[in-house]
């Protein structure tokens, strides 16, 4: 169970940064648009 957990923060920490990611690639088209 101990691995299982420390499986789900790492995935998680790897979902939060994809969503980062996409973030500035908006920031980015926004600005272009600006």
């Amino acid at each position: 169970m101990g691995s299982d957990r420390k499986w789900r923060k790492r995935k998680m920490a790897k979902h939060k940064h994809r969503k980062l990611l996409k973030r500035t690639r908006w920031q980015r088209r926004a600005r272009k648009r600006k």
